[in-house]
């Protein structure tokens, strides 16, 4: 069983998180097969407030946090008239995150962005030389954050073998299963697409 660590904080987009929790608990776990990921969400502190006025208890903090095999990283937020961070604006500029991500990424089997996840992908330094996507809206702050990076706007998800990165919200979902698939095989993907009734992206 594989452990999946979703971190989340202040701000974050709530699909950007809930999407991926979905697909990653769903996958596997039917007609007698055993669980296949371990999904636990992870946060500096607790509880945090996502987009909306969500409030959001975590499963651990980053000190406790067990040994992610999969390490997500969502997007939400943006800046406030006064030029204030919120969300992963903020995060992306937090040294505690940047060293927890930077401490866990090398061990874990892969590293997942959704939406503006990418910029702090960006700015713990892990997309140097790669291929990436972002939001629509946030193409243009990525390009600044990672000069040396190749932006691809116009795809749903860019594979880098270990450094999968998706576009906006609705995207990590599709992402997930690709990863899913990556892992344990297209028909537990496409399986796990049919259970939650979802009709999603496959290129």
């Amino acid at each position: 069983m594989r452990n999946v660590a979703i971190v989340i904080f202040d701000e974050v987009e709530v699909l950007d998180f809930a999407g991926p929790y979905e697909i990653f608990t769903a996958a596997g776990g039917r007609d007698g097969r055993p669980t296949e990921f371990n999904v636990y969400t992870v946060a500096e502190k607790s509880p945090i407030a996502a987009k909306r006025n969500l409030v959001v208890v975590p499963n651990y903090s980053l000190d406790s946090c067990p040994e992610p095999d999969i390490l997500l990283i969502p997007g939400g937020g943006s800046y406030g008239p006064d030029g204030t961070a919120y969300g992963s604006r903020r995060e992306m500029n937090n040294p505690k995150l940047l060293d927890w991500i930077n401490s866990h990424a090398p061990q874990a089997e892969l590293v997942l962005s959704v939406c503006t996840g990418a910029l702090i992908l960006a700015r713990a330094g892990l997309l140097e030389n790669l291929e990436a996507t972002t939001h629509f809206r946030s193409v243009d702050d990525l390009r600044r954050l990672a000069p040396k990076t190749k932006i691809s706007p116009e795809k749903r998800w860019v594979d880098n073998g270990k450094i999968i990165l998706s576009a906006g919200v609705s995207a990590g979902i599709d992402m997930s299963l690709y990863a899913v698939g990556k892992i344990l095989g297209k028909e537990i993907a496409d399986e796990t697409a049919f259970h939650i009734q979802y009709d999603h992206w496959k290129t």
